[in-house]
C-alpha cells in the first residue's frame, strides 16, 4: 500500500492570519473609543464651561454653579428660552396627536396607497432644511397677503403680520410631524391584526377602541416620536430663522445674534447642559418603556 503524504491546507493557498485577530480587535476598540470621544467631546466641553467661573473659554478658573442660577437673571436669554419651550411644546403636542392618528390611518390603507403616503411623509425629512425653511416662508408670506387683502376690505388702514409664534409653530409642526409617524408605524406592525376586532366584539365603539386599546398598546412608539419631535424642534435653527417674526427669537436664533456681537453669556452653557441631561433622561425613559413593552408582550 502506497503511503501518500498528508495533505495540508497550506498546500491549497491558505495563509494563517490568526495573529491579526488581536490586532483587529484592538483597532476596533480604539476606533470605537475615538468615535465616542469625538461625538461627546463638544457636550463635555460645554458641561465644563457651565461650571467655569471664568468667562474666557480657554482658561478654567474655579468651579461654580453661578451660571445656572444666573439663567433667571438674563432677561433676553430667559425670553428666548420661553419662546423656544412654548413653540416646541405646542408643535410637539400637535405633531404627536396628529402624527399618531395619521400613522394609524396609513397603516390600515392598502399597501400601494400606504407606500405612496409614506414616501410623501419622508420628503420633509430628506429635504434640505434651507429649502424647507425658504419654501415655508414664501407660503406664509402669500397667506399673509391674502389675509391682509380680506382685512383691508373692512379696514383699509389695517395690516396684520402672522410671522412670529403662529408661523414658528406651523413650521415646526411641518418638519416634526413625519418623525412621529415613522416612530408609530413600526409599533403598529407589532400589534395583533385582530386586536381592534376583539375590542369591537367586547362592545367598544371604533373611536373608543382606538383610544383605549390601540393607543396604550403603541405608547412606547408614541413616546419615542414625541421625544424625537421635541428634540428636533428645540434644536432647529435654519427653518426657524426663515419663519420667525421681528423680535420673536427662539434660543438658537438668539445665540446666533449674540455670537455676532461677541457677548455670549456662560449661562447658555448651563442651560445647554440642563437640556442635555433632560434629553438623556428622556432617552433612558424611552428605552425603559420599550423594554417593558417587550417584556409584557
Amino acid at each position: 500500500m502506497t503511503n501518500f503524504p498528508k495533505a495540508r491546507i497550506e498546500d491549497y493557498g491558505f495563509k494563517n492570519r490568526e495573529w491579526l485577530a488581536p490586532l483587529l480587535k484592538w483597532v476596533g476598540i480604539l476606533f470605537f473609543v475615538l468615535m465616542m470621544f469625538m461625538l461627546y467631546l463638544p457636550i463635555i466641553i460645554i458641561a465644563i464651561q457651565s461650571v467655569n467661573s471664568s468667562v474666557v473659554t480657554t482658561r478654567f478658573s474655579t468651579f461654580t454653579l453661578e451660571w445656572y442660577t444666573n439663567i433667571f437673571n438674563e432677561d433676553e436669554l430667559l425670553n428666548a428660552i420661553k419662546n423656544t419651550l412654548m413653540v416646541s411644546a405646542i408643535a410637539t403636542t400637535l405633531a404627536t396627536v396628529l402624527g399618531t392618528f395619521f400613522a394609524i390611518g396609513i397603516f390600515h390603507l392598502p399597501k400601494n396607497k400606504r407606500s405612496g403616503l409614506m414616501f410623501l411623509n419622508n420628503v420633509p425629512i430628506l429635504n434640505a432644511d434651507i429649502v424647507t425653511g425658504f419654501s415655508l416662508m414664501i407660503m406664509f408670506r402669500f397667506v399673509m397677503v391674502l389675509i391682509n387683502m380680506i382685512v383691508q376690505l373692512f379696514n383699509p388702514s389695517a395690516s396684520i403680520s402672522i410671522f412670529g409664534l403662529p408661523t414658528l409653530v406651523l413650521a415646526h409642526l411641518f418638519f416634526t410631524f413625519p418623525y412621529v409617524v415613522l416612530s408609530v408605524v413600526p409599533k403598529l406592525k407589532e400589534l395583533d391584526a385582530n386586536l381592534v376586532d376583539a375590542a369591537a366584539d367586547l362592545g367598544l365603539k371604533p373611536m373608543k377602541a382606538l383610544i383605549y386599546v390601540v393607543v396604550p398598546a403603541i405608547k412606547a412608539g408614541i413616546f419615542s416620536g414625541m421625544l424625537l419631535a421635541l428634540t428636533m424642534s428645540v434644536d432647529d435653527f435654519v427653518i426657524s430663522f426663515f419663519n420667525t417674526g421681528a423680535g420673536y427669537d427662539n434660543l438658537s436664533i438668539w445665540i446666533y445674534g449674540v455670537l455676532g456681537r461677541r457677548n455670549l453669556t456662560p449661562s447658555v452653557y448651563a442651560f445647554s447642559t440642563l437640556l442635555t441631561i433632560l434629553t438623556m433622561v428622556g432617552l433612558i425613559g424611552s428605552q425603559f418603556m420599550n423594554k417593558k413593552g417587550k417584556t409584557n408582550k
